[in-house]
């Protein structure tokens, strides 16, 4: 096993395990992809029995709010193990998750410079086509950003920042201690804004998931895009 492979491992191991003590059920898998200076954790089979019956309930809102709580009471350690397992120096972390498909995604954010070379988008890919979709559904959601930066990460995942986009009704709501309340309710809205835009039909391929987290501090969103590689057909 190659040592990239064996980090991958390890990450994996220890976000199961550190789930599953705070959760009581850990994920049915855990995938890692490291592309510094990002790391994207994707969980999938993650619903604990108890959230199982809050959802029964229909109380979403509430498995969010503890989930979005413990993560960022996990942060500080989730950090300082990233940077023992792997030397990994995680600066930011971010969350989201889909309670319908179970599944979760961790984004952590580096202190390494981006290198835009080691994020070579295909050469069928109109790279300005897909920003300009993301932009105009970021505009039906509250502003056009000031501008946007998106990165292929491989052929299943595909980072997209977004910098200067909170309107001023927003930034009102978070200097009142209105934060997660806002979060809550801008994750619904521009994941459908942002499926309705048909990303795929630039990218050649479906879109599997879409994940969204915010740094309201200094006004950035991150999207993650899934996706589902076009399989190539041997003759």
């Amino acid at each position: 096993m190659s040592k990239e492979k064996t980090i991958q491992s390890e990450i994996s191991g220890y976000i199961s395990a550190l789930l599953r003590s705070h959760f009581g059920k850990g994920p049915t898998s855990v995938y890692v992809t490291i592309k510094k200076p990002y790391i994207l954790i994707h969980l999938r089979g993650f619903l604990a029995p108890m959230e199982t019956v809050l959802l029964k309930k229909k109380e979403s809102k509430r498995v969010l709010e503890t989930r979005d709580l413990l993560i960022d009471e996990l942060k500080g350690e989730i950090k300082e193990n990233l940077r023992n397992i792997a030397n990994l120096d995680v600066q930011e972390f971010y969350a989201d998750w889909n309670l319908d498909s179970e599944t979760g995604m961790l984004i952590g954010i580096m202190t390494d410079d981006v290198q835009l070379e080691a994020f070579e988008w295909p050469e069928t890919i109109d790279k300005e086509a897909f920003e300009s979709k993301v932009a105009n559904a970021s505009e039906k959601a509250e502003k056009k950003p000031g501008s946007i930066e998106s990165y292929w990460l491989n052929d299943r995942a595909l980072l997209v920042k977004r910098n200067q986009i909170l309107v001023g009704i927003e930034m009102e709501l978070i200097a009142e201690g209105y934060a997660e309340i806002l979060k809550l309710a801008k994750r619904p809205l521009e994941r459908r804004l942002l499926y309705e835009a048909h990303p795929e039909k630039v990218l050649g391929c479906p879109i599997t998931e879409i994940f969204l987290d915010w740094n309201f501090s200094n006004d950035i969103g991150y999207v993650v895009f899934m996706l589902e590689p076009v399989r190539k057909i041997h003759n």
